[in-house]
């Protein structure tokens, strides 16, 4: 239940109202927006909330269950505070969202209607629609630990302990020619064997996409040129001579973990935890029901 100040039941009371629906959206690099549905900016708590925005809401979708409500915000492209390069770029994924409904009249009379995050975007030639995810999503994502074979620590964090900048996993290139949307072959990198920076990343240092990571799908070797595949397209498309840093990749194993990188007592994985053929195994006549080890 929302707590309202006397001067806006009050205003509620009456028997014509002056309200608006504001949003304030906080990007992951900390830059705030403000955007209204009136026709003039409205202000308050230091964010000037522009009219004519491109932005526009659809009622709000929720249930008494912990089930994800959500909204849309559908937006035109010609905003200049919205714009197709930032949307491309992803500087609006997962941004913090609040929404106001607020007297334009005077905005000391206003209310936090609910909070929440930007989820999926969907964009078209003229248009784009945000789905605005309440706070209730962060029940979906997964929390602590899974028992599984493989490692769950991510390569090169603390838990893993790898130095990435260590030059035996660290390579510098730039695309000599482009084989498909996201694959290329690339000089630089003939020092390294086949496979070595495979589910690895690569950071653009030149070119459309200077500044973006992808993950690296598949290295190979051919002729002495290294081919590389990624996991997604480029937001752009890959030129020759874009310049990169590419950095090894890990599959997870135990032995990998020991024989590329020397690791095994950081291993964060359970190797010889039974897999699923130990469960579904059966009696047999044939042996191996002893009652030693599995």
């Amino acid at each position: 239940m929302k707590a309202l100040s006397p001067a806006l039941q009050a205003h509620l009371d009456e028997g014509t109202t002056t309200l608006a629906w504001c949003w304030r959206i906080t990007r992951a690099e900390g830059v705030t927006f403000g955007f209204t549905d009136h026709d003039r900016t409205l202000s308050f708590d230091g964010t000037d909330f522009e009219p004519e925005s491109g932005l526009t809401a659809s009622e709000v979708r929720s249930g008494s269950d912990l089930s994800v409500d959500a909204q849309d915000a559908e937006g035109v492209l010609t905003s200049d505070r919205i714009t197709e390069t930032d949307i491309l770029d992803g500087r609006w994924d997962a941004a913090q969202v609040e929404l106001w409904r607020v007297n334009w009249v005077d905005t000391s009379q206003r209310v936090l209607m609910r909070r929440g995050a930007i989820g999926k975007i969907r964009r078209g030639r003229l248009a784009f629609v945000a789905e605005v995810r309440s706070l209730a999503h962060v029940l979906g994502q997964t929390v602590g630990r899974t028992f599984q074979a493989t490692c769950d620590a991510a390569l090169g964090d603390a838990r893993c302990g790898v130095d990435l900048e260590d030059p035996a996993y660290k390579g510098a290139g730039a695309v000599i020619d482009r084989l498909r949307d996201r694959a290329f072959t690339a000089s630089g990198l003939s020092s390294f064997t086949s496979g070595w920076f495979t589910f690895g990343t690569i950071e653009w240092s030149s070119g459309a996409n200077a500044g973006r990571r992808a993950e690296v799908l598949g290295h190979g070797v051919t002729d002495g040129i290294a081919v590389l595949s990624l996991l997604e397209a480029p937001v752009r498309s890959i030129v020759e001579s874009d310049a990169f840093t590419i950095r090894a990749g890990c599959d997870k194993r135990i032995e990998t973990c020991g024989t590329k990188f020397a690791n095994t007592a950081n291993f964060r994985g359970f190797p010889h935890i039974p897999g699923q053929d130990t469960i579904l195994r059966y009696a047999t006549k044939d042996g191996g029901h002893e009652g030693g080890v599995l």
